[in-house]
């Protein structure tokens, strides 16, 4: 499993705005290219004074299927949001891998 991880800061003034698109379009778009089976949307507990931070993980089954979306669909996805919402969101990408998964049992 793979897990391709975008952490976002974004300014107070488009906050809502935001907020808004990614909820209602952008993770619908990312997970529409078929190359996800879901996606997972946390807010950064962090107390910041120049903006707010979320998370948001896609999960993919594959290395090859991340390739596919950087070349096919990454740069159209990554322009909407610099044409909606500029300099005050700032964004950085991390690509992890699951090795294990771990879950609490009763005894």
């Amino acid at each position: 499993m793979i897990i391709y991880n975008v952490t976002v800061n974004i300014d107070h003034s488009i906050h809502n705005k935001w907020l808004q698109w990614m909820q209602n379009k952008h993770i619908s778009d990312v997970l529409a290219t078929g190359l996800f089976n879901n996606a997972r949307f946390v807010k950064v507990l962090v107390q910041e004074d120049d903006g707010v931070t979320y998370s948001v993980q896609f999960f993919s089954d594959s290395k090859e299927k991340l390739k596919e979306y950087y070349q096919n669909h990454a740069p159209r996805l990554r322009q909407e949001g610099l044409e909606l919402f500029g300099e005050k969101m700032l964004a950085f990408r991390t690509e992890l891998e699951v090795l294990s998964e771990h879950f609490h049992t009763e005894n």
